[in-house]
């Protein structure tokens, strides 16, 4: 519901902050969206100071920031200490929380909305939800207990096995395969401390998932905080693996299984990450980087390296670091034999050791 900058402040203050307004306070905002994505009419923020170049080309009408934040004068600005719990109380205020219609029993086994549009030659499997606003596209099939929220798109020859689930708003691409018991679009990580509680942000994003995708089975995507998750054209995932919320997956980039990925964070084109690769939030990981196997990924990668370790390092690194290891217990002993000697001489010496 919109809201004047005016009306805002009044919220934060309800909630306990302090903000100051400098700008227009009857200026009308109807939602909240990021410093990229933002049109006219968008209120967005700045808690982050690796973002505070996007200030000077963002499109929003006013932006939350801390006080001894440099913005242009265009903009119209609401300045409170703790950006992020503002935006979360904004959130909350605009766009609400998600509500869950209750449908009635219905007489098959399937319940397809009546203003969803299925395509010509669709399969659709008994036991399948399919929500309202739904658009499938033209042969896709649809295994029994997937369930497809409101306002999703599919596209031509989708296929979904067992017990996949799509919340609102999901957006497939042509040609995506999506194994059993995997989840797109359900609530990030997303909570802001405020007066000594968590308080959950409303999760206002969506997935996209471009063409020519493969999912495999009990993965996790989450939906943005704002704006969109993307997985890229042509990216291929195993079992078992987590997107947190905000992620940017590049094209044909193939992600083994357990890899877990934290939120707003950069994955370029063709990067390959093997098992159990943990990448931490908001950085990027290069074009055609590799990640081995149980990396703990906690800066960002340069185009075209291969990290190993935890936490991860340069190949090249990690293998001198491995034939140190491995030469370990022969140091050990000649260091041991070393000190014998030494202990000999000082003996002959008719010098203490070291020892006494």
């Amino acid at each position: 519901m919109a809201s004047t900058l005016g009306e805002l402040c009044s919220t934060l203050k309800r909630y306990g902050m302090n903000p100051t307004l400098r700008g227009d306070a009857e200026r009308c905002i109807a939602r909240v969206a990021t410093l990229e994505d933002a049109q006219p009419g968008d209120i967005s923020f700045l808690s982050n100071p690796k973002y505070e170049k996007l200030l000077q080309t963002t499109r929003a009408s006013a932006v939350v920031l801390k006080p001894d934040v440099a913005a242009p004068p265009h903009l119209d600005l609401i300045q409170v200490a703790d950006p992020y719990a503002a935006i979360t109380a904004l959130i909350v205020t605009l766009h609400g929380y998600r509500q869950h219609p209750r449908v009635p029993p219905h007489p098959t086994c399937t319940h397809i909305d009546p203003t969803a549009r299925i395509g010509p030659n669709a399969t659709i499997h008994p036991g399948v939800c399919i929500a309202e606003e739904v658009v499938i596209g033209r042969d896709a099939v649809i295994y029994p207990g997937c369930y497809i929220g409101p306002r999703c798109r599919i596209g031509d020859n989708v296929l979904l096995y067992p017990n996949v689930v799509l919340y609102d708003d999901t957006v497939l691409g042509n040609r995506v395969t999506i194994h059993a018991n995997t989840v797109i679009g359900e609530d990030g990580l997303g909570y802001a401390p405020i007066g000594g509680r968590w308080m959950k942000i409303p999760q206002i994003g969506y997935v996209e998932i471009q063409d020519d995708v493969e999912i495999g089975s009990a993965c996790t995507i989450d939906r943005a905080t704002l704006g969109k998750t993307v997985i890229g054209r042509g990216s291929k995932f195993s079992n078992l693996i987590a997107i947190g919320h905000g992620t940017r997956i590049g094209e044909h980039c193939l992600l083994v299984a357990q890899v877990g990925i934290a939120g707003s964070v950069n994955v370029g084109n063709r990067v390959t990450m093997a098992g159990q690769a943990g990448v931490v939030g908001h950085i990027r990981i290069g074009d055609g980087a590799t990640l081995g196997a149980k990396a703990g990924v906690t800066h960002n990668v340069p185009d075209g390296e291969t990290v190993l370790g935890q936490p991860a390092i340069p190949i090249r690194e990690m293998r001198r670091q491995v034939v140190y290891i491995q030469r370990l217990p022969e140091l050990n002993e000649t260091v041991k034999r070393l000190e014998k000697e030494v202990a000999a001489l000082r003996q002959e010496l008719g010098k203490p050791s070291s020892a006494g």
